[in-house]
């Protein structure tokens, strides 16, 4: 599975982005897809994951963000609401067929992971 991730770009503290996340391969309707963030010095950190349950969300987006797919386009992707200088971070999205859901927020579990695309919040 390749993934790539798309979207960011640099946007006034209030403002909206959608990251996309674009898989080839293989179809990732079965997989769970994540996505996480990092900001400069700092450690991947969860933000929003889709299985085939509910979304689950980190507590700092909760009510800001919205992770969906689109199976039929292969896609998956994370609507940014509200957005605060604190996103500003590279975004990747990632993705795993097997992973518990007990684990979906752990970066390192995810096998597949795309290159990451920048979102910078201002004040």
């Amino acid at each position: 599975v390749q993934l790539q991730a798309s979207g960011g770009g640099l946007v006034q503290a209030g403002g909206s982005l959608r990251l996309s996340c674009a898989a080839s391969g293989r179809s990732i309707s079965s997989y769970r897809m994540g996505w996480f963030r990092q900001a400069p010095g700092k450690e991947r950190d969860f933000v929003s994951a889709l299985s085939g349950g509910s979304p689950l969300y980190a507590d700092s987006v909760k009510g800001r963000f919205i992770i969906s797919r689109d199976n039929a386009l292969n896609t998956v992707y994370l609507q940014m609401n509200s957005l605060e200088p604190e996103d500003t971070a590279v975004y990747y999205c990632a993705a795993d067929e097997r992973i518990e859901l007990s684990s979906i927020t752990i970066p390192w579990l995810y096998e597949y992971w795309g290159q990451g695309t920048q979102v910078t919040v201002s004040s």
